[in-house]
């Protein structure tokens, strides 16, 4: 931390300030790493203990590392996308043929994506040492956690982010929500990777409590859980975001050897229906409530079609669910309570 910053944070903060003093690293070790043997640990294990013992102080090191990785596995998993989609190989694959963004579109997306990420997502980010050891979270900890408790842990988060993100997005999708917040969104109706986040403040911060809250309930029933983990965690969950606005349904995507995975193909239809497929990771939500029957409608048309004139049916079908997206949306850009969470019940795509 700079002197400046943290003359700043003296100055107008001084219980924060005595929390972000930064020792040496021999009293760094001796402090977080009392008898701990660093040649005993595997390589993934030391260099991370070594990471914290060079920053010198675990609040800054979580932070510093945290947002990092938000930060690279995010542009790092959106910026391929922007490549494939200039390569005309891939196009075949792309969902929405038709419809492409233009250099502005992705510079304006960029420009939101990271006002967020540093005014919204930052100081959260920042702070997410303390609250993990306030929920008895592992950080600086090392070992880590055995391999099939970590696949666990996980599997349980995206169970629970699932469900969390299904009833919220729902929820935005209810006119004033709607209006005032997850209109942003939803300019896409070819989504991007890269526009995953390309979001209102506040929905960006609703729905991120899906992928933490998770873990902290997690820490209030069990004492095993490493922020490691968590990384890992945050790691695909971004993944599959950034994927599912990617508008791309490869025959070697996740949800051809996953039935009930989302995906891309799901997704977009959202995008372009707007009373349809609100799901993140799993179909299971929307198929229990169905709110994927006209997805389901236009998929059966589409594969009952005589197989010369499928691409014609298909693209039939699809500018009529578009028409159909484009007026339940532009009434809930009017505030309307309602147009949001209608239609999905109409099944029939005629």
């Amino acid at each position: 931390m700079s002197a400046v910053a943290m003359d700043f944070v003296s100055k107008y903060a001084p219980g924060i300030a005595e929390h972000l003093v930064i020792q040496n690293a021999t009293e760094t070790q001796n402090t977080l790493y009392p008898g701990v043997d660093l040649n005993s640990l595997s390589w993934i294990e030391k260099t991370w203990a070594e990471y914290y013992i060079a920053v010198g102080n675990p609040i800054i090191a979580t932070g510093m590392m945290s947002f990092l990785l938000h930060e690279i596995v995010y542009f790092g998993r959106a910026i391929p996308w922007l490549i494939i989609d200039a390569l005309p190989y891939f196009q075949k694959w792309k969902i929405q043929p038709n419809k492409h963004v233009s250099r502005a579109q992705i510079w304006k997306c960029t420009k939101v994506v990271l006002l967020t990420h540093f005014t919204c997502e930052a100081p959260l980010i920042l702070a997410f040492h303390p609250i993990c050891c306030y929920f008895g979270m592992k950080t600086f900890e090392v070992p880590f956690t055995s391999l099939a408790v970590m696949a666990a842990q996980i599997a349980f988060f995206f169970v629970f982010e699932d469900t969390f993100h299904y009833w919220a997005h729902r929820g935005l999708h209810y006119g004033p929500f709607y209006k005032h917040i997850h209109k942003l969104h939803h300019e896409f109706s070819a989504p991007i990777g890269l526009a995953a986040e390309y979001a209102h403040p506040l929905e960006v911060l609703i729905l991120a409590q899906g992928t933490i809250t998770g873990p902290f309930i997690y820490c209030l029933f069990r004492g095993d859980l490493h922020i490691f983990t968590v990384y890992v965690w945050i790691t695909l969950r971004l993944w599959q975001a950034v994927d599912a606005h990617s508008g791309y349904d490869f025959p070697w995507s996740l949800r051809t050897f996953i039935p009930f995975w989302a995906g891309a193909d799901h997704h977009d239809f959202h995008h372009a229906s707007f009373t349809s497929c609100f799901s993140t990771s799993f179909r299971w939500w929307d198929y229990s409530l169905g709110t994927d029957v006209k997805y389901h409608a236009y998929k059966d048309r589409v594969a009952a079609a005589k197989k010369s004139e499928r691409a014609a049916v298909e693209k039939r079908l699809f500018e009529e669910v578009e028409k159909e997206g484009i007026k339940a949306e532009r009434i809930a850009g009017m505030g309307g309570g309602k147009a949001g969470q209608e239609g999905h019940s109409k099944g029939k795509i005629e």
